[in-house]
């Protein structure tokens, strides 16, 4: 088993005394469009210097939780992840670079003419436009931006960036259990205490922990894919520059329909009526856009299942609109599912909160996120608030009890949103 020693504990403390800097949709596109070794280089230097910060941060948190939560088993394996994963992170340079590369890295970090990348605008999701206790990251134009191109990259760099993403594929790996191991560790947490209830200051907790493994995984991935290349038509890593929201939005509700016939032995669910403008498109992550439209389709879905019963002949339609302005998108769902009670509505953004009957989380489960077959981990809102809020966007609910609820999911159109960075 993994041991955090006294020597990488001190490192770890050190590393999380520095801020994190958060990076746009709009700057990853810009830095990711046609990608040379010496950008992909340069792009390592960054997660090198930026990944083990944020993973500091992560595990100094997990060893200061409130009411003994840090004591609970699975909390200290998935800390044990992170510094892993940290270790990993810091000793890699050190391994793996030449001298020849030490100086390109230190030449290319002096280089007036690289093109900087233009700054965000403050994320709507943080207070006041700050976050990481006040502090502001530092500026992106030094540290993440587009090399020369056109310059003879050696051999040895070419081998060094692929190492290095293999490297961080295998951290991804690591990763890919802990939402659902950190939800072991809060059942464990209110075992303990004997209480259903989790306090709102662990609550807190989740929405930062969580939302920084967004943030991870999203510069993981978009590295992974720059230099897993060439990238599809329309794609800079991850980010589709023409997400079309008529063809994403149809295979969510398909998807979700599938799911839940299967689920409560249907011939026929409720319809799902798309109002979409077919040639709507913008920039976006396609798999965070699939995910909550998936998780609003299938409560919509399950409760109006529930409302009426599973033999009922006609369903009233679910109604998906959607709406472009000058800086959003909006999507909203409407559903005739009874609604929830006024008094129940905060609940159902706090995590471990379900109104459907509770399944049992089986410890060995390791995919990356929740799928369930339709509901019953009390993750999928929360969770799809902070997909919304990572890149600039929202999600609200309005319920009407006893006819029916509308949510709202608002998408940044313009994509320069800093990262929330907790």
């Amino acid at each position: 088993m993994y041991r955090i020693t006294p020597q990488l504990s001190e490192k770890i403390k050190h590393f999380a005394t520095f801020p994190q800097t958060g990076v746009s949709l709009r700057q990853m596109v810009m830095f990711g469009q046609n990608p040379t070794q010496g950008t992909l280089f340069k792009a390592s230097q960054f997660l090198s210097e930026e990944l083990p910060i944020r993973l500091a941060h992560r595990v100094k948190e997990l060893e200061e939780l409130p009411h003994n939560l840090s004591d609970m088993p699975s909390i200290i394996r998935v800390k044990n992840w992170y510094a892993q994963s940290f270790q990993d992170l810091v000793e890699f340079p050190n391994q793996e670079m030449t001298p020849r590369l030490k100086e390109m890295a230190k030449s290319m970090s002096k280089q007036s003419e690289m093109q900087a990348l233009p700054e965000n605008s403050p994320n709507l999701a943080m207070p006041n436009g700050t976050n990481q206790n006040g502090r502001k990251g530092v500026s992106l134009s030094h540290r993440y931006h587009s090399a020369m191109d056109g310059a003879d990259w050696p051999a040895e760099m070419h081998s060094y960036n692929e190492k290095f993403t293999k490297m961080i594929e295998a951290v991804k790996r690591r990763h890919d259990p802990v939402v659902t191991t950190v939800a072991q560790g809060i059942l464990e947490f209110k075992q303990s205490k004997r209480s259903h209830i989790v306090d709102t200051d662990v609550q807190a907790f989740l929405d930062r922990f969580y939302m920084s493994r967004i943030g991870i995984r999203m510069l993981i991935g978009q590295h992974i894919a720059l230099n897993k290349g060439p990238s599809r038509k329309d794609y800079v890593g991850i980010i589709c520059t023409r997400t079309n929201l008529a063809d994403m939005a149809q295979e969510a509700i398909d998807n979700a329909k599938f799911i839940c016939e299967d689920y409560y032995g249907l011939f026929r669910g409720p319809e799902v009526h798309l109002h979409c403008n077919k040639d709507l498109e913008f920039m976006y992550v396609p798999s965070h856009l699939s995910h909550m439209l998936f998780e609003l389709l299938k409560n919509s879905l399950r409760a109006v299942v529930e409302q009426y019963g599973t033999e009922c002949d006609e369903y009233p339609p679910i109604k998906l609109i959607v709406a472009q302005g000058k800086e959003d998108i909006a999507i909203k769902i409407s559903d005739e599912g009874g609604g929830i009670p006024r008094s129940g509505v905060p609940l159902v953004w706090t995590y471990m909160y379900t109104t459907a009957p509770s399944q049992h989380l089986d410890p060995t489960f390791d995919k990356s996120d929740f799928k369930a077959p339709m509901a019953g981990f009390g993750y999928g809102l929360p969770i799809s608030r902070l997909y919304a809020r990572y890149f600039g966007g929202d999600l609200k609910l309005i319920s009407m009890e006893g006819y029916g609820t509308d949510v709202y999911l608002h998408l940044n159109r313009i994509s320069n949103s800093d990262e929330p960075l907790p």
